[in-house]
């Protein structure tokens, strides 16, 4: 609308509008704790000063976010918001009145009749032979039965419009229970609108509501028998919104980001130390135990304790509860959609009807065909089943967020997981559950003794692990990781030797010997050992393929893995050898 300056305005006309039945949503912006509705007005106005009352708004609308827009020859002058008071709920109608006056005089009726009913039965059991000539007998008993069907299908009828007539009042009395507006819809905005001539004009009313919400969901099905794009990820999102109106054959947007509002960069306060000092007491010089001076020392031990209470009392106070007098942010109607690193915007396909009953509403977002890295991984000695875990790439322009995910290898569901936060080009871990097909055999250790030495003898125990795997697919496994450990030293009478696989730790490479518990001073361009001990078979310390990997801390927890490729329908044998020396022999060793 234009903003010239308008010319002296007529008499002021009002137009009045209802919400619901007088405008249409055209646009729907979901955040995951509010949204963003945009309702389009079409009236006439008259030439000069209108006031425009929409009545019929959401009560959870917040005042402070709505704005005016529109189109035409007018100008938009001041607007108004306020809530009403909700409409009395009638209690009756003329249509029940109606109806309760025709069940009173049908309820008679039936009542009369069955009277009737009652005096002829009494009237016929009274008749004696004293009294009644047995020639009139037949007479009497045909007017009985005359009598009597007439009175009992009266009586059915009445019965049948009875039952009729209180269906009808039930029917009635729930239609008036309901009030003509929705309790939940008493905001009303009024708006004044000057025009410069008669004419239709557009009004586009823009505001926030809370109490709608959406989270994102997912499936995840995996083809294990196809190497390329083997995850079909499906994008849903539940949508839930209990705003009072429903959204009808809405285009609906998905926002990813979160609205904030005054939100600065913390700020660091002063930080001080101080000696803590304590007044009026003092231990006196001369005195004994169980004077005065030995009371004095059990009071400052007592304001001691005091000190230190009030000292953390000061503390909580000023780190964590300063912000307990400030207003809680309130959102200020921006509407802000970041389509860069930042956040995403999601155009749910085609018109969506969502209404306003709290239940989650489920749609499609969008369906991704992503590469991934299949990989197993056991630690046998804890429990010898193979867990499959897919390190998935996001190489889509869609930001996924955090939410449940119901995971399918081929076909069969596996499990529900977590997809966290991924932002396009990043990847992230999904298990798919335990692979039955990859068997996994821990054999029980071989312990071996042996002492050396003439004067000071030591004790050598040499133990051997056997760990045989086999691959029952008719296909080849690669990246199966076996993560197994030795013991690690806690005292200098004892050490222990990892034999087999031969790794060294960085420290080693450093001169500083095996035993040494601490890492090692950092050192740079330091290449993690990696031994190939069979052919598709290396053996690593555990944590080498970590990202955040750091390889002076690399077998300080005396973990290793062993990375195979197993051919289908193939078993192959890991072994792992180490060696633990007390010294004297004497020496009994806890943990073995």
């Amino acid at each position: 609308m234009t903003t010239e300056h308008p010319p002296a305005f007529e008499p002021t006309g009002s137009i009045e509008l209802q919400s619901v039945t007088d405008s249409k949503i055209i646009g729907v912006s979901l955040y995951s704790s509010r949204a963003e509705i945009t309702r389009l007005y079409k009236f006439s106005v008259k030439t000069g000063q209108n006031q425009v009352n929409i009545s019929g708004l959401p009560n959870v609308l917040e005042a402070e976010s709505l704005r005016v827009e529109g189109r035409g020859a007018a100008t938009i002058h001041d607007v108004t918001v306020s809530t009403s008071k909700g409409e009395h709920v009638p209690t009756s109608s003329p249509e029940l009145a109606a109806l309760l006056s025709k069940r009173e005089k049908t309820s008679n009726a039936l009542a009369r009749c069955e009277k009737s009913i009652a005096s002829l039965e009494q009237y016929l059991s009274s008749l004696s032979v004293e009294h009644l000539d047995v020639s009139k007998l037949e007479s009497v008993m045909q007017n009985y039965d005359s009598t009597g069907e007439k009175l009992d299908a009266k009586k059915s009828e009445l019965t049948e419009q009875l039952r009729l007539i209180d269906a009808d009042i039930v029917l009635e009395r729930a239609r008036i229970a309901v009030p003509h507006e929705n309790d939940k819809l008493r905001v009303k905005a009024a708006i004044g609108v000057f025009a410069q001539g008669e004419g239709d004009v557009e009004i586009a009313l823009i505001y926030a509501v809370p109490r709608a919400t959406w989270t994102a969901f997912y499936d995840i099905r995996v083809d294990m028998s196809t190497k390329e794009d083997p995850i079909s990820l499906i994008y849903k999102a539940a949508i839930t919104q209990d705003t009072g109106e429903s959204w009808d054959d809405v285009p609906l947007t998905l926002e990813t980001s979160t609205p904030t509002f005054g939100l600065g960069i913390p700020q660091l306060p002063q930080w001080n130390l101080d000696v803590l000092r304590y007044v009026g007491f003092r231990k006196s010089k001369s005195a004994a135990p169980g004077s005065h001076g030995a009371m004095d020392m059990g009071r400052l031990k007592m304001m001691e304790r005091r000190s230190l209470a009030q000292s953390e009392l000061l503390d909580d106070m000023s780190g964590g509860g300063f912000m307990a007098g400030e207003e809680p942010m309130q959102f200020q109607g921006a509407s802000v959609t970041s389509k860069g690193n930042f956040s995403a915007t999601f155009r749910v396909p085609g018109l969506v009807s969502i209404p306003s009953d709290g239940e989650a509403h489920n749609f499609t977002i969008v369906q991704l065909s992503l590469k991934a890295d299949m990989s197993w991984v056991s630690v046998p000695k804890v429990d010898t089943k193979a867990h499959i875990n897919a390190r998935i790439t996001n190489a889509s322009e869609y930001t996924l967020l955090s939410g449940t995910a119901s995971v399918y290898v081929d076909g069969s569901f596996i499990s529900r997981s977590d997809v966290p936060a991924v932002s396009p080009k990043e990847s992230f871990d999904c298990p798919l559950g335990v692979d039955p097909s990859i068997r996994i055999t821990y054999h029980p250790v071989i312990k071996k003794l042996s002492h050396s030495g003439f004067y000071n003898k030591s004790a050598n125990y040499v133990f051997s692990q056997r760990i045989t795997i086999f691959n029952t697919k008719s296909i080849t496994v690669d990246r199966l990781k076996i993560i197994d450990q030795i013991p690690t030293s806690q005292n200098s009478q004892i050490e222990v030797k990892l034999v087999n696989p031969a790794l060294t730790l960085p420290s080693e490479n450093n001169n500083t010997g095996m035993s040494s518990l601490k890492a090692a001073p950092k050192t740079k361009n330091v290449t993690p050992q990696v031994l190939n001990v069979a052919r598709g078979v290396v053996a690593q310390w555990d944590g080498v393929d970590e990202p955040d990997c750091e390889v002076e801390s690399l077998g300080l927890d005396r973990k290793l893995n062993w990375v195979c490729s197993v051919a289908a329908q193939a078993k192959i044998n890991l072994a792992l050898e180490w060696e633990v020396t007390a010294s004297p022999a004497s020496v009994k060793i806890e943990g073995l």
